[in-house]
């Protein structure tokens, strides 16, 4: 199965939905990491969630969802570009015990920040507190204080896998406000229904042929996922190069080179000694 996103549209309705299934991408983010499986579902449901929310990107860029606590997981970040590009990663501390799998537990109090950055233009930021049980509780709370249109959420994550489901009501243009009441409360409840194992192992023409057989939905091509980092040699430069002159001369007398580890893809650069010098002079110049 390749990774992907799958829109779907309610005829005569202002009700949209977003089907995500990825697994390919998934192995690629965890891959080089040491996470544990609490942390690892936790990674798998934020992917599936900046999947979903970056659909409704209409420009190019980037959507970054980031979650930061006082628990053991400190930090949980996802991305998405515009054209499904996928990464994250998260950080936490040793030695816990990681038996419970809830947001609350792992991530603890805290708040979420939802960052839009388009290729051209000013960034976006909504903030809010982490209140819900799971992420997806969370996320939802998101769209009803930032967003303000009924959303709601479902993800799953295990086995190297995610998926998620996203129902969102738009404001009306195609039906009355009572048309869209009645549609969204059974559209609504039938998602309900949807097991986590369905979605993470069902493939999604199953998923929305039983959900939906008596209200079928529009399906446009579904676009495809992958993990994209976007990482290189030119951004450690600059990254190093912002560092200034004192702490670049200090690292080319006391060791003469240094590696930089991309936290996403664990991809490295060597830079040695004649590198940190012409940054040096650079500076300089």
């Amino acid at each position: 199965m390749q990774d992907h996103k799958q829109r779907f549209l309610f005829p005569d309705s202002d009700i949209r939905g977003e089907l995500v299934q990825v697994e390919s991408s998934v192995r690629r983010i965890l891959e080089g990491h040491n996470y544990p499986l609490a942390v690892q579902g936790l990674i798998g449901e934020a992917v599936a969630a900046v999947a979903l929310l970056a659909s409704t990107l209409k420009f190019k860029g980037r959507l970054a969802l980031q979650a930061q606590g006082k628990g053991p997981v400190s930090l949980l970040l996802a991305e998405c570009s515009h054209d499904g590009d996928l990464r994250a990663l998260a950080r936490h501390s040793d030695g816990q015990d990681w038996s419970h799998g809830d947001i609350q537990t792992l991530i603890g109090e805290g708040t979420m920040v939802i960052t839009i950055t388009p290729d051209q233009g000013r960034q976006y930021q909504g903030i809010v507190p982490l209140s819900g049980d799971t992420l997806a509780e969370c996320l939802q709370g998101y769209f009803q204080q930032s967003e303000q249109l009924p959303t709601r959420l479902w993800l799953a994550s295990g086995n190297n896998r995610a998926a998620g489901l996203l129902l969102q009501r738009l404001p009306n243009q195609l039906a009355t406000t009572d048309g869209n009441n009645q549609m969204w409360e059974h559209l609504d409840a039938l998602a309900s229904t949807l097991k986590m194992e369905e979605l993470l192992n069902l493939d999604d023409q199953t998923i929305l042929h039983r959900l939906f057989h008596d209200t079928p939905p529009q399906l446009p091509e579904a676009q495809p996922l992958q993990f994209g980092c976007t990482c290189s040699r030119d951004r450690n430069r600059n990254a190093l190069i912002s560092l200034g002159n004192q702490e670049l001369q200090q690292l080319l007398d006391e060791d003469g080179e240094v590696t930089l580890t991309c936290d996403f893809c664990r991809h490295q650069e060597h830079f040695d000694a004649v590198d940190l010098a012409e940054m040096i002079k650079a500076i300089d110049s």
